[in-house]
């Protein structure tokens, strides 16, 4: 053992004994910090990031992180935790938003909002004073009992009432919750793991600002920058439309730099230190003349769940002047900053082109269709539980005729296309009336313009949907719901689904502004409960479209299966909105259950731009193939005993501990009788229609059960889930061939699915989120 690494466990072993002995504070705080030399300095550091990552940041890093600690950066380590919930689904006024580097920008600010620090500070310099350090002690002393299923005591429901203490009540804490060490219902950290955070601690918490970005990065960057911020008011509008929907993205230079990321803000400077204006929506007043767009770098090791990569090049730049500049449209006075014209696109961007906005969104569908299933949102079951398990979105055709005379079109409905975030955060729920009433009337005028643009239903064929030009996968997608997650991916993947949506402009535009640029997930729940209810609309104008491509008497019968169990008012909306165009296709359909024939033309209208990796068929071993697509094709309630999302990895001999092999994802898609209706989900589940789609590699950010298999097991493995019929049934299952909690291998294990993850995607490699873990 190193001098150093014995030095380390030194300290913790030291530290450890008052806290068993109810030593009093004066006692435990006894020894200086370390000095450190710059190169110790930094070396620490290096080495404790690489802890906080692979292992803490796995459950500390999105807005759900327990106690709101965020570990991926020295930011968040540093701001600590507090007991302020973002996710409270009974709170009557908005919350005040506590956004990482955007909302406070100092300690100082963050004691302001009542966080608590983690680290040494004010009268507790010494290291042990650290309520990190101090719940890595916690762990040793008490570990994880080695078992098929973690002690009772642990509580992990994501709606559990949190205990955030404070290292001033950490010996209460200790006391009442002796198994609660870090990392929670986990095993602990290695003793080199351990050792590497005491020594960064005890060295005084050193990190080292990021290296310069290079030449060729900060050339980039004047470029982008001095296009989004040119004075003319064609540009002024341009930059601000752009704004509005890349703001939450990863954008990344390709060709350049594709491991570093940026993020896009409004900044009061144009120039010198980006000063970022802190408001909870891109559309809300900024409160002053004029905003400047500007680059901020993004340091953070990013989760799944939140990083939504978008690239710009040269390329890029030279498309948003053909969309943006070179249309002859005119720009009189840029749009005010008022909520009935900045939450409503088609009031604000009323003078773009339509189609130039619709190509916008289009030509990089997965990453707007992320904003929706991603964002900031780490747990949205009221906001998700609005659209089926699984389902496959197309787009309208931009080159059809009647796109052309969308913007006129718009420019005559924009009062009716208002939508909730008008009201603000703290909105009252008898706003919802209002809203309903103008999506009627939107209906009625839409109506009336298809029926003039298509006749009686002559031009109605797959052709309406666009084939990605013949080179652009965003042209299918692919949207898994995971209770209160969700994941969109490139592709028509897996068998037919239930549903489908095929999205317009109108329809793509709304969705981003509901539940991207208009969502505030601090909001109070009536803002969020409003979202909800005007999500209905808009799942319902998607699958309409849809519907419109099959015979009317086939529209009637799926709506009622789609729709069981709604009756009333509600059912009369229903078929109101998913009926009102009337003409039939010029599609010959051989079959009554047309959709089994309309699905297949689809992917074969776009097969040019599908992507392979989701197939099945690029898996090697032949008897594993044929499992895994026997496993594909299980229905019925079988499938119900499983979790919502399944990591498998297939050891692979020698290559096992890098991380090689086979991987796959089990996902459960959850049967209903109906999506309509806000609460009582689980009285309108039907596990006789529940299915599995099977897909190659990891899919999805949070996992509910880890398993690990020899070739050898695959069919067996199969086999069983064949014959779940209980709980005991499916514990049997996890314990034969799962990655428990408790498992001694479970690091070993995540570091290995993390490398795999990092070999099958571009990009910096992303971390997966293990607070959905099951118990076992």
């Amino acid at each position: 053992m190193t001098p150093l690494r014995f030095a380390a466990l030194a300290i913790g072993l030291v530290a450890c004994i008052p806290l068993a002995c109810g030593s009093p504070p004066s006692a435990r705080y006894a020894r200086p910090p370390l000095q450190l030399n710059p190169a110790d300095s930094q070396a620490a550091w290096t080495h404790a990031r690489r802890v906080f990552e692979s292992r803490c940041v796995v459950c500390h890093g999105c807005y759900d992180a327990p106690c709101q600690l965020k570990l991926g950066t020295f930011e968040g380590i540093d701001r600590g935790g507090t007991a302020t919930k973002v996710y409270d689904g009974g709170r009557l006024l908005a919350a005040t938003p506590t956004r990482l580097e955007i909302d406070a920008h100092d300690t100082n600010g963050w004691r302001k909002k009542d966080f608590h620090p983690v680290l040494p500070e004010g009268a507790h310099t010494d290291p042990r004073a650290s309520l990190l350090l101090r719940m890595l002690d916690l762990k040793r002393a008490n570990p994880i009992p080695a078992s098929s299923e973690i002690p009772k005591a642990f509580t992990l429901d994501l709606d559990r009432k949190q205990t955030c203490t404070d290292a001033e009540h950490f010996d209460d804490y200790a006391k009442e919750h002796p198994l609660w060490g870090m990392p929670y219902a986990l095993p602990g950290l290695e003793p080199d793991e351990e050792s590497a955070l005491v020594r960064w601690v005890s060295g005084g918490a050193p990190h080292t600002e990021p290296a310069p970005l290079s030449p060729q990065i900060s050339s980039e960057i004047a470029s982008w920058e001095w296009f989004l911020n040119q004075s003319s008011l064609k540009h002024r509008l341009a930059g601000r439309y752009i704004y509005e929907h890349l703001f939450l993205g990863s954008l990344y230079f390709r060709g350049v730099d594709e491991q570093r990321y940026f993020r896009l803000v409004r900044s009061r400077t144009q120039q010198g230190a980006v000063e970022e204006i802190p408001t909870r929506r891109p559309f809300d007043d900024p409160k002053i003349d004029r905003v400047y767009y500007r680059f901020v770098r993004r340091l953070e090791r990013p989760l799944e769940k939140t990083h939504m990569p978008y690239p710009l090049s040269a390329a890029r730049l030279e498309r948003f002047r053909q969309l943006f500049i070179e249309p002859p449209y005119v720009v009189d006075r840029l749009p005010s900053y008022e909520p009935e014209v900045s939450a409503n696109p088609f009031r604000a961007f009323q003078a773009i082109p339509a189609e130039s906005r619709y190509r916008f969104m289009l030509e990089e569908a997965e990453f707007t269709l992320m904003g929706f299933i991603k964002g900031p949102v780490c747990r949205g079951q009221v906001a998700l539980n609005v659209i089926e398990d699984r389902f496959w979105i197309t787009f309208m055709n931009p080159d059809l005729p009647f796109i052309q005379e969308e913007t006129a079109f718009l420019a005559g409905v924009k009062q009716e296309l208002d939508m909730p975030a008008e009201g603000g955060s703290s909105a009252l729920l008898t706003l919802w009336l209002g809203y309903g009433r103008e999506h009627e009337r939107y209906l009625t005028k839409k109506d009336e313009f298809l029926k003039k643009a298509l006749g009686d239903g002559a031009a109605v064929n797959v052709n309406m949907v666009w084939d990605g030009d013949g080179t652009n996968a965003n042209a299918a997608l692919t949207v898994f719901r995971h209770f209160d997650s969700a994941t969109v991916v490139k592709g028509l993947v897996g068998s037919a689904p239930k549903t489908a949506w095929i999205i317009g402009y109108p329809l793509l535009e709304r969705i981003h502004y509901l539940l991207v640029a208009g969502f505030d997930v601090f909001g109070n729940v009536s803002h969020q409960l409003t979202t909800r209810l005007y999500m209905d609309f808009l799942r319902m104008e998607g699958e309409a479209n849809f519907l419109m491509l099959l015979p009317p008497v086939r529209r009637g019968e799926l709506i009622e299966h789609w729709y069981r169990g709604v009756t009333g008012a509600a059912k009369a909306r229903v078929i109101r909105d998913l009926t009102a165009f009337e003409g039939a296709p010029n599609i010959g359909y051989r079959r009554h259950e047309a959709e089994q024939e309309l699905l297949p033309m689809i992917r074969d209208h776009v097969r040019r731009v599908l992507p392979g990796t989701t197939a099945l068929d690029h898996v090697a071993d032949p008897s594993m193939r044929a499992a895994l697509e026997r496993l594909a094709h299980l229905r019925g309630t079988s499938a119900s005993w499983l979790p919502e999302l399944s990591f498998v990895s297939v050891r692979a001999g020698a290559r096992a501990a890098e991380g090689g092999g086979t991987n796959f994802t089990i996902v459960r898609d959850s049967g209903h009788t109906n999506v309509a209706h806000l609460f009582h989900e689980d009285d309108r589940r039907v596990k006789s229609e529940d299915a599995i789609s099977v897909v190659p590699g990891f899919l999805g950010a949070y996992p509910n059960a880890l398993f690990e298999l020899d070739p050898s097991d695959v069919e067996s493995f199969v086999d069983a889930i064949f014959k779940l019929d209980d709980e005991n049934a499916y514990r049997a299952l996890r314990t034969r061939f799962g990655v428990l909690r408790a498992s001694a291998t479970f690091w070993k294990f995540s570091d290995r699915i993390h490398q795999a993850h990092a070999r099958e995607t571009p990009g910096p490699p992303t971390l997966f989120d293990f607070n959905r873990l099951d118990a076992y």
